[in-house]
């Protein structure tokens, strides 16, 4: 049986001390890219390297039943400035451990041991899924076209996180 593709709302968060909306190259791939495979840009943002910021926003967007999808783009490196895997990791409920090691997989084939500098993570809350790239054009690249691209299709076999989607917050409607 083949599926139907179905588009997803997707916001896209863009965290860097340097860099605003007019020169955000990383944001602009990302949503060319979501936007070319069908998806729907839901929300799109750029704030500072601030921790307790980046969490908030996450909330507010996870809390928000038009959006299906965060990916943020930044502040994933090892820098003292670079806390935005830490905001994520406040508002996960679980953890996508296997997106690091995945991404960490296509990096390497791409910038061979400088992989090793990144701490792209993956994981779900509220209902939502949540990504955090590097914020350079070339990852956010290597992120959506290997990993997300196929993982936020629907019609991807043997399976996706789109098919589970509804099923993410089930705990919370159990009485």
């Amino acid at each position: 049986m083949d599926r139907d593709f179905l588009p997803i709302r997707i916001a896209i968060l863009t965290v860097s001390d340097t860099r605003d909306a007019a020169d955000d190259r990383s944001g602009d791939t990302l949503v060319d890219r979501l936007t070319a495979a069908g998806h729907i840009l839901a929300a799109r943002d750029l704030l500072r390297d601030d921790r307790a910021a980046i969490a908030a926003k996450l909330r507010d967007w996870c809390a928000d039943p038009a959006i299906d999808v965060v990916i943020s783009t930044g502040g994933t490196g090892l820098t003292g400035r670079d806390v935005t895997v830490e905001a994520h990791r406040d508002v996960y409920e679980k953890e996508i451990d296997a997106f690091g090691t995945v991404f960490t997989i296509v990096s390497m084939n791409k910038i061979g041991t400088s992989a090793v500098q990144s701490r792209a993570t993956g994981g779900v809350a509220n209902g939502t899924y949540l990504f955090a790239l590097p914020g350079s054009p070339g990852a956010c690249r290597d992120a959506w076209d290997d990993i997300l691209e196929r993982q936020l299709d629907y019609r991807h076999k043997p399976c996706n996180f789109v098919e589970i989607l509804p099923r993410l917050d089930e705990h919370l409607r159990r009485k």
